[in-house]
């Protein structure tokens, strides 16, 4: 993996929480950032899921692909970069870097159209992403057909503690698509097409993720330093395949 200048004290993003993204290249996690750290969120989705080497996996939503890199590296998995915000050169680039084109995959495609094979992917995967396209109650049925029989979706979402009836001042408009983990859970039974298998929010998300940007710089974070900050947090869930 491409060493960059040292900008950042390594030992500052060591979380015991996370043993294995804590071994990752700090300021290479930060050069290709979309959000809070990815890494993070990928290992603490991947505890709930039976992942085993040579599974072919879908990463829809990677962004700069760091959470297919992890995947391909932590669980020898052969992994399809799927992004819509970022090409599949320039992600291509990345994956090439860290000497994976032979286990990742990328591509630009929308969420909404693409195009794979009917029970292609042992799993699916989606980190920090998913609640921008998934809250269409027609999604999921669509995308479990591109999972085998009994295979498993898994995806990590920012959201919300407690439901809003309306968008707090401080928060962007694109927060209209979070929700409770309830609410996920409910959203994805009602389809018949999945079993839950797991749902919970990630433990001191808020605090993970304010750290994160105060590490990072970030100077835009009212909406997580405001009292409505409090109602932010991570979610992850995962469900098998029924039919």
């Amino acid at each position: 993996m491409n060493q960059l200048s040292t900008l950042h004290h390594p030992d500052l993003f060591v979380q015991e929480r996370f043993p294995r993204a804590s071994a990752y290249d700090t300021d290479w996690v930060i050069a290709h950032e979309m959000g809070p750290n990815v890494l993070w969120l990928t290992e603490f989705l991947c505890e709930a899921m039976e992942l085993r080497p040579g599974m072919r996996v879908l990463d829809l939503g990677c962004g700069k692909a760091l959470s297919s890199i992890f995947l391909a590296r932590e669980f020898g998995l052969q992994v399809w970069a799927v992004d819509l915000w970022v090409t599949a050169t320039e992600n291509a680039r990345r994956i090439h870097a860290a000497d994976l084109d032979d286990r990742v995959f990328p591509l630009h495609a929308d969420a909404r159209q693409l195009p794979f094979a009917e029970e292609f992917f042992d799993a699916i995967i989606s980190v920090d992403a998913f609640e921008y396209f998934g809250t269409d109650v027609y999604f999921l049925p669509g995308l479990i057909k591109l999972l085998k029989p009994h295979g498993q979706i898994g995806v990590v979402n920012a959201g919300l503690r407690h439901e809003v009836e309306q968008l707090p001042d401080e928060w962007p408009d694109d927060f209209c698509a979070f929700h409770t983990v309830d609410w996920w859970r409910r959203h994805w039974a009602i389809t018949r097409r999945v079993a839950v298998e797991t749902a919970d929010d990630l433990p001191h998300s808020r605090d993970l993720w304010l750290y994160w940007h105060r590490l990072t710089g970030a100077v835009d974070d009212a909406y997580l330093t405001s009292p409505a900050g409090e109602n932010l947090t991570f979610h992850r869930l995962v469900a098998r395949r029924v039919h």
